[in-house]
């Protein structure tokens, strides 16, 4: 069993610090949305259907195995304790600060079927290959034979009107492989589908192609609280974002009126056109890989928590 890597106090403030920065400036603007009671139909999903905070989000975590200097008070956090005594110098005398580590057996005693759960799921995602082929048809099934007023975003506009919408969903096969995005199809749309995901399957469906899984990185990574490193939550954070930001761009709704990431307005992914298959393909494998990177990672953490909890339970 390896000893626990040991950081300094001088290097774990600053990586804490950095991470509160960057987090800060990733939830700037919806933090200044939320002031004016402004929303946005794009953006708000990352803090609407997931359910992590911002001061959550800032919050950073060196992982499992890894030992904090003179952190007395990071050993009041949730799933923390106090390891051994660090000396340092105190003017003529000596004092001893406690170190602080990520209690693996606490975490594990309560969330270890999540723990499970994750690995498992990301294990066999990462072992199937990606598929590239459904062009986002989820977000028009969503909005299949709807009235205007019975749609989730009523203030925004369909790009190319509800008849045409319809079309699409009616002459393109429809393949979605993940549960969360199929169980909000509406009625009509349901039997359309060429795959009946449910909860209970989604470790055998779940394919890195699919946006919606490579968002959902996010919410497994925020599951698993302190044992992943903080870098690993808002690189995940970032991929989601910038997933979200494609998914709208493809979906049958008008976003043009809103900023993308890069202060311009959001351009259509016309995913009803040749050329817009062709760059929603290309987009999802830039977004696969990215995510798969991610999921190993993710699984990393996994594995050093388990390597960290080994000596707790063999006590």
């Amino acid at each position: 069993m390896p000893a626990p890597v040991v950081l300094a106090s001088s290097e774990w403030c600053a990586r804490a610090a950095s991470h509160a920065s960057r987090a800060r400036a990733l939830t700037a603007a919806h933090l200044d949305r939320r002031l004016r009671h402004e929303r946005h139909p794009v953006e708000d999903f990352l803090w609407t259907y997931y359910s992590v905070k911002p001061s959550e989000l800032a919050k950073w975590h060196p992982g499992a195995g890894v030992r904090l200097a003179e952190a007395h008070d990071r050993a009041t956090w949730k799933y923390y304790r106090a390891v051994g005594t660090d000396p340092i110098s105190a003017g003529n005398a000596d004092r001893r600060v406690s170190a602080a580590e990520v209690d693996v057996g606490a975490f594990f005693a309560r969330r270890g079927g999540t723990v499970d759960y994750v690995e498992r799921l990301l294990s066999e995602t990462l072992s199937r290959p990606p598929r590239f082929g459904c062009f986002g048809l989820h977000e028009w099934a969503m909005v299949y034979r709807m009235s205007p007023e019975q749609l989730r975003h009523t203030s925004l506009p369909l790009r190319i009107g509800h008849a045409a919408t319809d079309h699409v969903v009616e002459t393109h096969p429809i393949g979605c492989s993940h549960f969360d995005a199929y169980r909000f199809f509406t009625p009509d749309a349901a039997p359309l589908n060429t795959m009946r995901p449910t909860r209970e399957t989604q470790p055998e469906t779940e394919q890195s192609g699919c946006l919606h899984a490579g968002m959902d990185v996010y919410k497994w990574t925020a599951k698993l609280g302190p044992i992943v490193p903080g870098e690993v939550l808002l690189d995940a954070f970032v991929l989601a974002r910038d997933i979200r930001e494609v998914d709208m761009r493809a979906s049958p709704y008008d976003v043009s009126a809103y900023a993308g990431i890069d202060g311009r307005p959001l351009a259509a992914v016309a995913i009803e056109t040749a050329a817009g298959k062709r760059e929603y393909a290309h987009l999802q494998r830039g977004f696969a890989e990215r995510g798969d990177a991610l999921r190993r990672r993710v699984l990393d953490a996994i594995a050093a928590a388990r390597a960290a909890a080994a000596p707790d339970a063999q006590r």
